[in-house]
């Protein structure tokens, strides 16, 4: 199994926009879990994949090593690290893409940091 983790400003805004609807959409992105290769597939940066997750008209954006993703097994993926980072609305969806993209390149995985 792999392990997903969501940064807290996600979870915070996810809490505040869906209230009372917000857990149905953690386990929706915690059940990625079990199945790592969901999701639409968006883009590469040095080796780390932008996939989205859409909820109704929302899109949950997700990083991972997209080599292990590619290569391993659900019987491997043990330590595979699926991190949530963002979210957005259809309107505003490219933008968003684009900031993920922009603080992958500038800083690596670690700009998303807690």
């Amino acid at each position: 199994m792999a392990k997903v983790e969501i940064v807290r400003a996600l979870f915070q805004e996810i809490q505040d926009k869906f209230k009372g609807d917000s857990h149905k959409i953690i386990d929706l992105l915690e059940t990625l879990e079990k199945n790592p290769h969901k999701g639409r597939l968006l883009g590469n940066v040095g080796g780390i994949v932008i996939k989205e997750l859409k909820y109704e008209g929302f899109r949950f954006y997700f990083i991972t090593d997209g080599f292990k993703l590619k290569v391993m097994n659900e019987l491997v993926l043990t330590d595979l690290l699926i991190k949530f980072v963002r979210m957005s609305n259809k309107k505003t969806q490219q933008k968003t893409i684009e900031e993920i993209k922009d603080i992958l390149r500038k800083f690596g995985e670690a700009g998303f940091n807690n």
